[in-house]
């Protein structure tokens, strides 16, 4: 009986490594970067093209590598990182495995250019699909220089699942701002498609954030400095006001290596309760320092899941520090042990018994006397009201004498879908168009079989959405207004990418955008029916909404820009509503397609049958 059981071939073998170190380019560019971190660089330039997927090259000034060590730095499992299996619980290093080169050069076309400060002349090394090319001596400057170019070229199935370019090039700002935080001593360059993107000179730590994110985020910072026998935590972490809706910029650190940590999320998250509202997340850059025996970070290949030894008392230390720190900048509330637990009263001081005035002639059976005291009281409130209201009251024949309905359905026509749709709406008659304001945040109306309780922010959302869309289906652009003093302002790095692969967006939506430098937009134009906003929070909302709406990959990017549209410019609760946008709105709302439902599913109306009055009534 023959054998069915063989060794794979070492190619196959090392694609299939491949497969676990490297998922799209973002994983190239994590691995050399760090490389270029282990070999002492105090310079590392990246740069890509086509979002990685046709060239990604780390330059850096480290200490390079000899004719025979650039050879065996692509063979599987070889490492210069530890001896013995002891030594995986004594890092100080990025990369350990050995693995990252191999399986890179398993997918790719790679070139290596390397050189020691000692040598006078480099080696090149050409490596495809791990086919070895070639290697012989070269001039190149000391350090390294890997290209990796083609990605996938032998695996073209591979290649297929990767994103469109936006997203590819999102992952790759990610991995770049994971592995230049922690490391503000070291000068990094980022390029994409011959743009800078990135220049960040070796700086300090708030340097460093302000250089990745914000420079205005300095003044929303907090910082954190904490040391204890079990860990060190420093950093910075967010005052409340700078939470968000959207996680994404939640950074934690263990000896300098990125990692995600859920459990020590929720020990930040709780000490920010009460402070900021449960739909946000507070931000944090947050770097620990713990004893490399007291870990394990090999539970993972992409090394961004650790084992503590300890996790409840790093968690108990992480929420106290934290705390701490917000306590100390007077962002939460905080008790002064040092002074007396007693309240400051001055006892010398004479207390009167308090005296209540009551009226001995009042009869609660005397019916004259009752009715007299109440008529008083109806004509004290009476002769408080205003001008206004006695006016109205005794002119009320006339209080809809200029009322006009006609002058709303104009305005109304251009929101109307074709016939067949209008069929499919629902009726409630002609009342449902009137109705009043409760606690400025919900509408209430009447029809012949009920009451209608609709939700305002979220009518009027469905209201905008369905407009938004309507631009498109029509192939009309959206009306745009200009700017009398056109608004500049920086974005950050992914945001500002983000924003240019939907910039024909948010021209139809009305917006007339340029890019103004580096990061940098300038808005000249804004939809004509938004009228007065702030145009800075409003284009960071509606980038920030749509990121929020990206788990969905069914969603169309336009209909996902038309969502954020209309949850950034709809009217928020608190707004008090006229009598004629109330009765606008309700002939808006019924003559959109979908008046149930808001554009993300949430309910917008909630009936009550005249028939469930009646009957709770007869009780």
């Amino acid at each position: 009986m023959q054998n069915v059981i063989t060794l794979l071939p070492e190619s196959v073998a090392n694609q299939i490594a491949a497969g676990e170190v490297v998922q799209r380019p973002a994983s190239i560019v994590k691995e050399l970067l760090e490389n270029a971190i282990d070999a002492k660089a105090t310079f590392v330039k990246l740069i890509v093209k086509d979002a990685g997927k046709t060239l990604i090259q780390v330059i850096d000034n480290g200490i390079g590598m000899n004719a025979v060590d650039a050879r065996m730095a692509f063979e599987r499992h070889a490492t210069s990182k530890i001896k013995k299996a002891d030594d995986l619980f004594d890092l100080h290093t990025k990369g350990f495995r050995g693995e990252a080169l191999a399986s890179i050069a398993a997918v790719a076309q790679v070139e290596l250019k390397t050189k020691r400060e000692s040598d006078i002349v480099g080696q090149l090394i050409e490596i495809e699909g791990n086919k070895f090319i070639k290697q012989e001596e070269c001039q190149t400057q000391t350090g390294s220089s890997f290209s990796v170019k083609n990605l996938f070229f032998n695996i073209p199935a591979r290649r297929n699942f990767l994103k469109d370019d936006h997203i590819e090039l999102k992952h790759i700002h990610d991995e770049f701002e994971r592995v230049s935080l922690p490391h503000s001593n070291i000068h990094f360059q980022f390029y994409s498609n011959g743009n800078e993107i990135y220049n960040l000179p070796a700086s300090n730590l708030i340097e460093r954030i302000s250089g990745l994110f914000s420079k205005t985020l300095q003044s929303k910072l907090v910082h954190i400095n904490e040391t204890t026998d079990v860990v060190s935590m420093s950093g910075y972490i967010g005052k409340p006001e700078s939470s968000k809706k959207r996680r994404g910029d939640q950074y934690f650190f263990v000896n300098n290596r990125f990692i995600k940590s859920p459990y020590l999320h929720h020990a930040v998250a709780e000490a920010y309760r009460e402070l900021i509202a449960n739909d946000h997340h507070p931000i944090y850059y947050l770097f620990l320092e713990v004893n490399p025996a007291t870990v394990d970070i090999n539970i993972h290949p992409t090394k961004t899941e650790i084992k503590f030894q300890d996790e409840k008392i790093i968690y108990a230390l992480l929420h106290s520090a934290v705390k701490r720190s917000l306590g100390k900048a007077n962002l939460a509330p905080s008790l002064d042990f040092n002074s007396e637990m007693s309240f400051d009263i001055d006892y010398t001081k004479s207390v009167s018994q308090p005296t209540v005035q009551v009226n001995l002639d009042y009869n609660p059976f005397n019916t004259e006397s009752s009715s007299t005291q109440l008529s008083n009281s109806y004509s004290h409130k009476k002769t408080s009201q205003t001008d206004l209201q006695r006016h109205n009251q005794e002119n009320w024949e006339n209080l809809y004498q200029n009322y006009n309905q006609t002058d709303y359905k104009a305005e109304i026509e251009h929101l109307k879908l074709d016939t067949q749709a209008e069929q499919e709406k629902l009726d409630y008659g002609t009342d449902v168009r009137k109705g009043f304001q409760l606690y400025n945040k919900y509408i209430i109306s009447s029809y012949e079989q009920g009451l209608l309780i609709i939700d305002q922010q979220r009518a009027h959302e469905r209201i905008l959405y369905e407009h938004y869309v309507s631009t498109k289906n029509r192939n009309l652009a959206n009306g745009s207004q200009q700017i009398l003093f056109p608004v500049t302002f920086e974005l950050t790095a992914n945001d500002f990418i983000l924003l240019e692969s939907l910039s024909f967006h948010f021209k139809t939506l009305g917006f007339e955008i340029e890019p103004f430098g580096k990061n940098t937009v300038v808005i000249r134009g804004t939809p004509a029916e938004l009228g007065e906003f702030n145009t800075q929070e409003m284009i960071e909302g509606i980038l920030e909404t749509y990121k929020l709406n990206t788990f969905d990959t069914k969603l169309d990017p336009f209909e996902n820009m038309c969502k954020s549209m209309a949850k950034q410019a709809g009217i928020k609760y608190g707004k008090k509503l006229e009598d004629d946008e109330i009765a606008l709105m309700l002939e808006h709302l019924f003559n959109c397609e979908n008046p149930m439902y808001s554009p993300n599913g949430k309910p917008i109306i909630m009936e009550m049958s005249k028939l469930d009055l009646d009957a709770f009534f007869k009780k």
